[in-house]
């Protein structure tokens, strides 16, 4: 999930992890389809986590 008042736009998660996450109009990261994060694809994820400035992403478990 991505924290829509701390997210500052810098575009790291979907450059990181593009079929995760991807722009809104303004530029601002969102998850994409229902958040999923598809098997084998889990250390995109973090990596997004960890390298967004604003600490707006977090992984949450089932």
């Amino acid at each position: 999930m991505i924290d829509d008042e701390r997210c500052e736009g810098h575009g790291r998660c979907y450059s990181i992890a593009g079929d995760l996450f991807e722009p809104d109009e303004i530029g601002n990261g969102v998850v994409r389809r229902d958040g999923t994060v598809p098997a084998g694809r889990e250390r995109e994820a973090e990596l997004a986590v960890e390298n967004c400035p604003e600490q707006a992403i977090s992984l949450v478990e089932d």
